[in-house]
């Protein structure tokens, strides 16, 4: 796959669609990669040129020493559109990709479209959760990755899909035994200290919230406080849980092309 050069590395990313089509960049979630919009990408090119990317830590994009911060994830979605002379795009980020998107909404507005915010919230979790997540893997290194891997099925997938389609299920989870532990340390450092809760008014890009009425991680009150915050944010739900773009799949893809189109 190609590559952009930033100052202190690579990031990995693919294109599809046609060349001349408006621009749509999408986010992974923390512990995957840009092949996680796998299912998503043959409807969304039809309409979009669809830039997808392995947030820095994550696939083939650097791993460089951490922690990060959603500022510098931010800058580096702006660093990789401005090298592929791409001046506006719409965003779509799902939870660590959506906090992307927030910052981005917040920061750089001016280069946006339209902004979907996926099964994130203005704040993930508590400081005690990710830095217990941290040191556990910094500790424990690719047998930790391996060892979350299990524990995450439960929080990205409903016992009942999980059981149903372990042909959707493993090439997630996959993903995450793969990822470095140090690049998702690095991550989880960037969504603990990320907290966009006083600053959502400023977001004046049309805006889609998506939230899984079983999602644990970031609940539908999460998704209901950015809609009551963003101005005209319109939200969505579905009965699954964190990966939403997974679960609901062709549903997960029509609504968001729906309010992409309109």
């Amino acid at each position: 796959m190609p590559t952009v050069q930033l100052a202190d590395g690579a990031l990995n990313y693919q294109i599809d669609g046609p060349a001349g089509a408006p621009v749509l960049v999408l986010s992974n979630s923390l512990g995957t990669e840009l092949r996680m919009w796998d299912a998503q990408v043959p409807a969304f090119a039809g309409h979009f040129r669809v830039l997808r990317y392995d947030t820095r830590g994550h696939g083939g994009s650097l791993v460089s020493q951490g922690p990060y911060n959603v500022e510098q994830l931010g800058r580096d979605v702006l660093a990789l559109t401005d090298a592929l002379d791409i001046q506006r795009f719409s965003f779509c980020g799902l939870s660590m990709g959506g906090l992307i998107g927030q910052w981005l909404g917040i920061n750089a507005g001016e280069r946006l479209h339209k902004l979907v915010l996926c099964n994130t919230a203005a704040k993930i979790a508590s400081d005690e959760v990710w830095n217990g997540r941290i040191d556990t893997v910094l500790k424990g290194g690719r047998q930790a990755m391996r060892d979350l891997r299990d524990a995450t099925i439960a929080r990205w997938f409903t016992a009942e899909f999980a059981a149903a389609r372990p042909d959707k299920v493993e090439p997630v989870v996959g993903m995450l035994a793969l990822t470095s532990p140090e690049g998702y340390a690095a991550n989880c450092a960037a969504v603990r200290d990320a907290d966009f809760r006083e600053r959502l008014g400023v977001v004046a890009v049309p805006t889609l919230i998506v939230c899984g009425t079983r999602d644990a991680v970031t609940t539908p009150e999460h998704g209901r406080f950015m809609q009551e915050n963003i101005p005209g944010a319109e939200l969505v739900e579905f009965p699954v849980a964190h990966l939403s773009n997974v679960e609901a799949g062709e549903a997960f893809t029509e609504a968001v092309l729906d309010f992409l189109r309109k």
